[in-house]
């Protein structure tokens, strides 16, 4: 998403400039489209396919003890795992936590002492929550077994402040960003930059002013890092100075493509193979390889090892960012001492450092001195957004407010356990009482509540907690931790009902946030690149045919990709497209709204509200009613909670419960469209008075429609 800057060397559709004719317009129109359709397709083609079904691959795991019994539970959870798990047998709980530690391991099982039936797990959640508890599913059914009772011993906890442990995942995604994307900004505004001499101490403080920044927001102000300021700024300047430099090679061979590339390896392969968000063990091969070499994972492990670990094992991660350094810094020096020197392809062709130059694509010419603030402002604000906005949400996922229901054999039992819930659990759960099992399972699966508690109909009897991993895994699971406590406490037998159960193709109930996530960015994406790469179309009537045959070829090109190709969504395939093109197209109104009058620049806004607060407010990953509460209001409000709770409802819940969602994208389409005719009649009235009080810069503009079909930089709004 941060790579809509790089359509500034993109020439608008349409272009009629001397010497350019029809095959040469149509292949330079499909150049423009091509951009955002490849960042879409290559971002969530990767994503979807390796995360919508993840499973354990090669996970070392280990056994305590050199005995006959240690060796034959070794060889039953071999057996057990199949191709899950590598198992080595340890001699001591001192050497398990020693590979815990230096993350050569990711659980132990330690079998009981002699004569006893107590076994420990030992885990290590920060080297990975999601890792950590994958591991005990896989060591905990060996255990159970052999009649034990287990404990489970976290030697590496995870800090009050990030109990969800994704402090080193953000921290090394804003250093990704941070190296990145500037030098689209550089290419086009700032181009006497982009060589060595100038850029090396260029780059060194903006690592260090960066890498602060990251601090700050990780720790002073949203709490999930507690002091080691120069590690952050360590780690950061060389993960930064890495990407950059890389980045600065790519762009001097590739011109404003080299963007393509960026962000296939610090982002959309960076991500799978970091090991940050989920195991890397449960990823495919490729990626597991690619976890020793890219920056990405090189950040995040390195990270990770100075704040949890004592620094254990961090030096191959800060090797690896070194490499990179390395390498890149002796291929620009090659590249600017060979025939081609200094030029780079689609950069402005001026000499001149103070030669005025758009500081936006398709913008107006700016001063250097503009261009000096404007040019690292951008992609220091997205940093700030992504950062700062993902941290909030997600670093310390609490249960507020979840809304259950009670059942029971008589409605007084009913209102008697509701009224000693809330009591216990004010402020957890929102109690509510239902008067039978049917009642209570429709709204389940309406999404009205999360899950229904049915007390047993006998003194003795089981209670049935009834919820659906479908409507939100991550909220079932804390609604069944918190009943599973509840009846133990009470000494009841709990059974559970999954109502609508996940497919094995979406294990982790992520693909529908991944479908509405491609249906915004193509929304959005659009508007970016036809504002950078094609500034002449000025009126709504003039780019709505563009965004019609886009939003129906991206939603059937995401319908196919998503369902045919990878196999991981199966909704109805015309209402998945038809909602589909309507999400593309309000969001591109909506979007078209700001950058027509405010410019490139207008994406920041666009996209803090559209995807950095609608991936909180949406329920895809975390549930909504476990961020914090000032998200719940926007999920009624914004597209991506409307398309990810959509595509949840057509594959999972027949459609059911989707007319608040249409409304929703209808209102966003019809505020868009209104705003966008509203801004055509500013723009004619504009124009009109500059033609009536700058008779000769009229006449010189009107001249340069007809020749070139665009505007005068000057003039560009």
């Amino acid at each position: 998403m941060e790579a809509v800057v790089d359509t500034s060397s993109a020439v608008a559709p349409g272009s009629d400039a001397p010497g350019v004719d029809r095959k040469e317009r149509i292949v330079r129109t499909i150049f423009l489209f091509a951009i955002p359709f490849i960042m879409i397709s290559m971002m969530f083609a990767t994503y979807m396919s390796t995360m919508h079904s993840p499973h354990p691959r090669g996970m070392p795991v280990a056994v305590i003890g050199s005995d006959a019994q240690a060796q034959a539970v070794g060889e039953q959870l071999h057996a057990a795992s199949g191709d899950a798990t590598e198992v080595r047998a340890v001699a001591s709980r001192g050497e398990a936590v020693d590979l815990l530690k230096n993350r050569k391991i990711v659980a132990a099982l330690q079998p009981p002492a002699a004569g006893g039936d107590a076994a420990t797990i030992l885990t290590a959640m920060a080297a990975g929550a999601s890792q950590a508890t994958t591991a005990q599913q896989l060591l905990a059914p060996v255990a159970i077994q052999q009649q034990w009772t287990t404990t489970v011993d976290d030697i590496a906890p995870l800090p009050d402040g990030d109990r969800a442990g994704i402090a080193v995942l953000f921290a090394a995604m804003g250093m990704m960003l941070a190296g990145y994307v500037p030098l689209s900004m550089l290419l086009g505004g700032l181009p006497h930059l982009l060589r060595l001499r100038r850029f090396l101490p260029l780059l060194a403080g903006w690592s260090a002013a960066t890498s602060t920044i990251i601090w700050l927001i990780l720790g002073p102000i949203v709490g999930a890092v507690d002091g080691h300021y120069l590690t952050f700024l360590g780690i950061g300047m060389l993960a930064t100075a890495a990407v950059g430099l890389t980045q600065l090679l790519f762009t001097k061979v590739m011109g404003p493509f080299a963007v393509l590339l960026g962000m296939l390896l610090y982002v959309v392969f960076g991500m799978p193979s970091s090991n940050l968000a989920v195991p890397v063990y449960s990823m495919p091969g490729f990626f597991q390889f690619l976890h020793g070499i890219l920056p990405l994972p090189a950040a995040g492990e390195a990270l990770r090892s100075a704040l949890y670990f004592e620094h254990r094992s961090i030096a191959p991660h800060l090797i690896t960012l070194a490499v990179w350094i390395i390498a890149a810094l002796v291929l620009c020096l090659l590249k600017e001492r060979s025939a081609s020197g200094t030029t780079i392809p689609g950069a402005p062709p001026v000499t001149d450092p103070d030669a005025k130059l758009p500081a936006f694509a398709g913008g107006p010419l700016r001063s250097k001195r503009f261009r000096y603030i404007a040019v690292p402002a951008f992609p220091l604000t997205i940093l700030t957004v992504v950062v700062g906005v993902m941290s909030f949400s997600m670093h310390d996922p609490q249960p507020h407010k979840i809304p259950v229901a009670i059942l029971a054999a008589n409605p007084a039992q009913a209102d008697q356990a509701a009224d000693g819930l809330r009591q216990r659990l004010d402020g957890i759960l929102d109690i509510q009482v239902a008067t039978s099992v049917p009642e209570a399972t429709e709204r389940i699966r309406d999404r009205d509540i999360v899950a229904a508690f049915a007390l047993p109909t006998e003194r003795g009897g089981t209670a049935t907690l009834y919820s659906s991993s479908a409507a939100g895994y991550s909220q079932q699971t804390m609604v069944r931790s918190i009943f599973q406590q509840i009846s133990a406490a009470q000494q009841m037998p709990l059974a559970t009902n999954d109502l609508t159960p996940l497919h094995t193709t979406d294990t982790m109930g992520s693909n529908s946030l991944y479908v509405g996530m491609s249906w915004i960015m193509s929304g959005f994406l659009i508007m970016a690149v036809l504002r950078g790469g094609a500034p002449h179309l000025r009126r709504l009537r003039q780019f709505v045919p563009y965004l019609g045959g886009w939003a129906i070829g991206m939603s059937v090109w995401l319908w196919l990709l998503f369902d045919v190709i990878i196999d991981a969504v199966s909704g109805p395939p015309l209402a998945m497209i038809g909602f589909g093109v309507l999400t593309i197209l309000a969001v591109a109104l909506a979007t078209g709204v700001f950058t027509r009058t405010l410019g490139l620049p207008a994406i920041i806004p666009v996209m803090a509200v559209m995807v950095m607060a609608g991936v909180p407010a949406s329920g895809g990953g975390l549930s909504i009613y476990m961020v914090p509460e000032l998200f719940q209001p926007l999920r009624h409000l914004l597209p991506l909670p409307a398309a990810v709770d959509t595509a949840r409802s057509l594959t999972y819940f027949g459609g059911t419960a989707t007319g608040h969602n249409l409304l929703i994208i209808a209102v966003w389409a019809g505020a868009g469209l209104l705003l966008n005719l509203a801004i055509d009649r500013w723009l004619r009235r504009r124009e009109r008075r500059t033609d009536a009080s700058h008779p000769s810069i009229a006449l010189e503009t009107s001249a340069a429609r007809v020749d070139t079909g665009q505007v005068e930089p000057a003039n560009a709004y």
